[in-house]
């Protein structure tokens, strides 16, 4: 006599937990997208470097300290030097770069 109601209560609890889950997956379908941050600049090189540039290429802010903008241009350098396998291009960016942050230069001192 109890398997007939024991058989309806789990009949019953698995329709609730279905029509659960069915609303909640139809509210994260409803939700508005999530803009995804981009991790890396897409763009090519200015022929005058700007400070927003320079600060993209050694991946600090514009307006951080010399001595942080120092230990980035080491870390980037360390992974584009020329003598490691890097481009000549790049690794004079990356010391233009470190020029402009530190106004050493005005830009534009690349040799390409």
């Amino acid at each position: 006599m109890t398997t007939p109601l024991v058989v309806g209560a789990s009949v019953a609890s698995v329709a609730l937990g279905a029509r659960y889950l069915i609303a909640a997956w139809q509210a994260f379908k409803a939700r508005p997208p999530i803009p995804r941050v981009r991790r890396f600049y897409y763009g090519g090189f200015d022929k005058v470097m700007t400070r927003r540039e320079a600060a993209l290429i050694l991946g600090v802010r514009e307006s951080t300290v010399i001595e942080k903008i120092k230990e980035a241009h080491r870390r980037v350098m360390m992974a584009n030097h020329p003598d490691a396998g890097g481009s000549h291009y790049l690794a004079s960016k990356i010391n233009e770069a470190k020029d402009v942050l530190t106004g050493k230069s005005k830009g534009g001192s690349s040799a390409f």
